[in-house]
C-alpha cells in the first residue's frame, strides 16, 4: 500500500511540474538587471579608486561579508579584498582577493536575499573547511553518504528550529500573489511534498491567515520589512527562520513555471526558500537547491544529499 502511495506521489509530482513548465509568469523583460552595476568593476584589485566600488562594497555588506562603516567610499581597500576572499571561499572560486571575471560572473547572478554570513557567525561550509584545513591541516569533514557536506543553519543561539509539536504546518497564499491561481496552489503543494518527504515534516494549504504558520507573499521595493528589493535580476526572494514563516518574492522578476529563457522558475525558488522557512542555511554546494543563486532560464527542483542531509541534522528523521 505505501509503495502504491509513493508510486502515486511520484507520478502526480511530475504531472504536475510537467503542467508548469508549459505556463509562463508575467514580468518586465526589458528592464536593467538589478546587478549590473558589478559589471563595471570587474578587474579592480587592492589599491583601485575606482567609481562604483561602492556599491560592490554594498552588495558585499547585504550578505554579510562587511561591515556597515566599510562600504561609502570608492577605494579598494584591505577590508574589500578580504571580503571577496571570503566570498571566494564561499563558493569555491580561486581566493585572489580581486574582482576577476569567474567572481563578477557568481556575483551577477540573481540570488536569495538571505545573507550568507549572518551577524558575523554564520559561514557556509566550503569556506569554513578550507579555513580549517589552511589553519589545522586536516582533511575535509567527509559524511556517512560518502561526501563533504556544506549545508549550514542560521547560526543564532540557539539555532532557530520548529518546536516538536510543531511538525504539521499551514502555509497560505495572500491576494499578493501574482502567479496563474491554478498553477501555484500545485506548485507549492509539490515544493512543500518533497521537503516532506525527506523530514518529519507535514504540510497542509489553507486559506485561514490567522491559522497559517507560514505565509507566502509578493511585494515590489520596500515593503516595509527593512529588506527591500531590488528589481528584475537581483534579489529574488528572501524568507525568515523559524518561527516566523515569512516567504517574500519579488513580484517585479520575471516568474515563470518551468524553464523559459531568461526568466525565473518559481518552483526552485519556492524550493529554496522553504528550506529557509524550515531552519536551513546556505549550502556551498551548487547542486543543492540551498545554494543561493540560481541561473536564469533553469529549474532545481530535485532536492540534493546535501539538502536532505542538512535538514535530517537539524530535527532528526523517523
Amino acid at each position: 500500500m505505501a509503495a502504491t502511495q509513493s508510486s502515486l506521489l511520484a507520478f502526480f509530482v511530475l504531472l504536475v511540474f510537467s503542467l508548469l513548465s508549459q505556463s509562463h509568469g508575467h514580468g518586465e523583460a526589458d528592464r536593467p538587471e538589478a546587478f549590473q552595476f558589478l559589471r563595471q568593476s570587474e578587474g579592480c584589485h587592492k589599491g583601485d579608486r575606482v567609481k562604483g566600488l561602492n556599491q560592490v562594497k554594498r552588495y558585499l555588506q547585504r550578505f554579510g561579508y562587511l561591515d556597515h562603516h566599510n562600504d561609502d567610499d570608492d577605494d579598494f581597500d584591505h577590508h574589500l579584498e578580504s571580503a571577496i576572499k571570503t566570498y571566494q571561499l564561499n563558493y569555491n572560486l580561486k581566493e585572489t582577493g580581486s574582482l576577476d571575471v569567474a567572481t563578477v560572473k557568481q556575483m551577477m547572478l540573481p540570488r536569495c536575499g538571505v545573507p550568507d554570513i549572518i551577524k558575523g557567525e554564520t559561514w557556509m561550509r566550503s569556506g569554513k573547511e578550507k579555513k580549517e584545513k589552511r589553519l589545522l591541516g586536516v582533511s575535509g569533514r567527509k559524511t556517512t553518504l560518502g561526501f563533504s557536506s556544506h549545508y549550514t543553519f542560521f547560526n543564532n543561539t540557539p539555532t532557530p528550529k520548529w518546536p516538536p509539536y510543531k511538525m504539521h504546518l499551514k502555509y497560505v497564499l495572500d491576494s499578493t500573489v501574482p502567479v496563474d491561481d491554478l498553477l501555484m496552489h500545485p506548485l507549492c503543494y509539490v515544493a512543500f511534498a518533497r521537503w516532506a518527504a525527506v523530514s518529519n515534516f507535514t504540510f497542509e494549504e489553507t486559506q485561514d491567515l490567522s491559522s497559517a504558520d507560514i505565509r507566502f507573499s509578493f511585494f515590489k521595493g520596500d515593503h516595509g520589512d527593512g529588506n527591500p528589493f531590488d528589481g528584475p535580476g537581483g534579489v529574488l526572494a528572501h524568507a525568515y527562520a523559524p518561527i516566523d514563516g515569512r516567504v517574500h518574492f519579488d513580484s517585479e522578476e520575471r516568474w515563470t513555471t518551468g524553464i523559459r529563457a531568461d526568466w525565473i522558475d518559481t518552483a526552485s525558488v519556492a524550493m529554496h526558500e522553504i528550506g529557509h522557512l524550515l531552519g536551513l542555511g546556505h549550502s556551498s554546494e551548487h547542486g543543492a537547491v540551498m545554494f543561493p543563486y540560481i541561473d536564469v532560464g533553469s529549474q532545481k527542483v530535485n532536492l540534493h544529499p546535501d539538502d536532505i542531509q542538512g535538514i535530517q541534522s537539524l530535527y532528526g528523521i523517523h
